[in-house]
């Protein structure tokens, strides 16, 4: 039995192959519209969520399954101080896969050990986030055509920025890859990507406080919102929120070919015009992300491709 707790628990030959299933359910959707016939996912969510939670529900109703779960930690027994362990081991009695948000780093891989059916990490605090890189990678594949030999910007908040973790370990395993990583001080990446996959595995990386600087050298540009959930000091929060807004002017320092992605939501750091631009990405890449979860539902429970 697989569960997805990180990005590094799939094998680049595994992605591609994710990818791939997400490509042929895009161009034949009829093909996969009863694959999860009478199969049931929970969706556990200890914490908010619209994209993630929705578009795992969506993914597993048009692969003609069934949703079951709570969208709170209100709404659970967690409320009345039952472990995430035991959560994981009643869950198993009553569904065939569990998506499970937590705000605690590990969470998901500590259901994953008392599950007896797959677990999928859809975010755990500022950890981890796979299934939003899965998203990430898909929309990268189908508007630039490649996944190596890229030049990606990260722009924001990269200490707590889950999803700029697991990007960045994923596409360090294409060759070609270099980072370029636009953050203030406060908020530069963290020392355990910064030893583990930049230094120890010499993936080339530049770091600068100007978004500006770095706009034309970017193939992909990353951006983050300042998450307010994880600051213990609001005033720090007030002073960092807004030092990167990308507008229609700088974007218009980009190469033609840039991408524009966000995980979202956004905040105030993409201003509404940039929306009607051909190089803002972000809303196909929340659709991408429905599409990479149904097939990452079909790879867990080891039902083939159409």
């Amino acid at each position: 039995m697989r569960s997805l707790i990180d990005i590094v628990d799939l094998t680049v030959e595994e992605i591609d192959d994710l990818i791939a299933t997400a490509n042929d359910i895009i161009a034949n959707p009829d093909k996969y519209a009863e694959k999860c016939h009478r199969k049931k996912l929970a969706t556990l969510f200890f914490e908010p969520s619209t994209r993630t939670r929705l578009s795992f529900e969506a993914a597993m109703l048009e692969l003609g399954g069934s949703v079951i779960g709570f969208s709170g930690a209100s709404n659970s027994s967690a409320s009345k101080g039952e472990s995430v362990a035991d959560t994981a081991k009643i869950v198993s009695c009553y569904a065939d896969i569990i998506a499970m948000r937590h705000p605690k780093e590990g969470a998901p891989c500590v259901a994953s050990q008392a599950a007896s059916i797959p677990v999928i990490n859809a975010g755990d605090g500022g950890h981890n986030h796979p299934t939003q890189t899965l998203a990430d990678l898909l929309t990268i594949s189908r508007e630039m055509g490649r996944l190596d030999n890229l030049t990606i910007g990260l722009c924001g908040d990269l200490k707590y920025g889950r999803t700029v973790h697991s990007l960045i370990e994923a596409m360090s395993r294409y060759k070609g890859i270099q980072f370029v990583l636009i953050s203030p001080e406060e908020l530069k990446i963290p020392g355990f990507i910064r030893y583990n996959v930049f230094e120890n595995q010499g993936i080339p990386y530049t770091e600068v406080s100007s978004l500006e600087e770095a706009m034309p050298d970017l193939d992909v540009l990353y951006m983050t919102r300042v998450q307010k959930e994880r600051f213990s000091d609001l005033a720090e929060y007030e002073r960092l929120k807004d030092l990167y807004i990308l507008d229609g002017k700088k974007l218009n320092m980009a190469k033609p070919d840039t991408i524009v992605l966000h995980p979202l939501p956004r905040v105030n750091e993409i201003t509404v015009d940039v929306d009607s631009d051909p190089r803002a990405c972000y809303f196909f890449q929340a659709l991408c992300g429905k599409h990479i979860r149904m097939a990452l539902i079909l790879f867990l429970l080891g039902i083939k491709r159409a």
